[in-house]
């Protein structure tokens, strides 16, 4: 029985095409995430997708000053300088969420199927999985 708390991760859609391919391994955070290795996370493709895409575990986490962020991973992040220097703008620090096990749904679970099932709404940045939310997203990350 999985008893760590899910991460519910929302996503460009672009930036979550890149982990689900490989190219993007790493996202950043403005604010922290309180989450330990190995917590499961949910990827969640925002508009227009609106609709879980694949899983993921949170690797390891990095906080750092966005210039040394950049300096350290870019060729991870799957964007350019001026996007990242755009999200980070007036931010001290950069929280890098490093992404393991990454898995590609075999058919993405759109938002209005959710809502079938249970109230539901995606965060704008990340939130936890609560009891209230669609047993399915639980199920996703039970092994």
């Amino acid at each position: 029985m999985n008893h760590q708390r899910t991460l519910l991760l929302s996503l460009r859609p672009r930036f979550a095409t890149a982990i689900l391919n490989g190219t993007k391994n790493i996202e950043i955070r403005r604010r922290p995430v309180n989450a330990a290795p190995g917590t499961p996370i949910i990827l969640y493709a925002s508009s227009p997708q609106m609709a879980i895409v694949g899983t993921a575990r949170l690797g390891a986490t990095t906080v750092c000053a966005p210039d040394d962020g950049w300096r350290r991973f870019h060729q991870q992040f799957g964007l350019n300088r001026d996007e990242y220097d755009t999200y980070l703008d007036g931010a001290v620090n950069a929280h890098l969420l490093h992404l393991t096990t990454v898995n590609r749904l075999n058919e993405p679970l759109p938002l209005h199927h959710l809502r079938e099932q249970a109230p539901f709404r995606p965060p704008q940045s990340f939130r936890y999985i609560a009891a209230g939310d669609p047993a399915g997203l639980r199920d996703l990350v039970t092994t």
